[in-house]
């Protein structure tokens, strides 16, 4: 996950906007490797933006929980977002960060946005296992003990059925295809919907 700059977008559709959808995570959020307006979060603008509702993205590619961390008060308090979309953790994994640290500072951002009055969806990510199977299973781990100790909506794994699939990922074997992006839409959207007001 290299650094590769940010996508941020607020789209204004014609529908009066009643509520804000906050997307913090990294280049899988941020749209790596594709057209602009084909990656999923994009997607998911265009999917409900009908309900009323807007998608900000202020994910960055290269993002790792720190950063997410230290940015996230600051857009709670601009953007006041009834869900924050937390897709945050793999650059962490992939630089063998520890994983208290990693827990901590995504449990900062879970209670940094229930804190502003927003709702939780945590996006869990699982890593290749370069360092070993107890650290790899740990890592992948932490979103559902996160999820369930404090209560938040869980997609257990992002990339379900996408990662590992010859086709389906670009040739770095870590960012997705603008093919798979609606499949990702198809992930996420389940356990999104149930959040967003009527």
């Amino acid at each position: 996950m290299t650094l590769a700059g940010a996508a941020l977008f607020v789209s204004t559709p014609a529908t009066a906007i009643t509520s804000t959808v906050l997307v913090l995570g990294d280049s899988i959020s941020a749209g790596y490797g594709v057209p602009a307006g084909s990656g999923w979060v994009a997607l998911l603008d265009t999917a409900i933006r009908t309900q009323g509702t807007t998608v900000v993205n202020a994910s960055i590619s290269g993002e790792t929980t720190e950063g997410g961390k230290a940015r996230l008060p600051g857009l709670l308090s601009e953007h006041r977002p009834s869900v924050v979309v937390l897709e945050l953790g793999g650059n962490d994994g992939l630089r063998g960060f520890p994983l208290a640290v990693t827990r901590a500072n995504l449990e900062r951002m879970i209670a940094d946005a229930k804190a502003s009055g927003a709702t939780v969806l945590l996006l869990g990510m699982r890593i290749p296992p370069n360092y070993g199977p107890r650290y790899t299973e740990g890592f992948h781990a932490l979103y559902g003990e996160l999820s369930e100790t404090h209560g938040t909506a869980l997609v257990p794994f992002l990339l379900e059925g996408i990662a590992g699939i010859p086709g389906n990922m670009q040739e770095d074997g870590i960012h997705p295809t603008t093919a798979v992006q609606p499949a990702i839409l198809d992930r996420v959207l389940p356990a999104l919907r149930p959040l967003l007001r009527p």
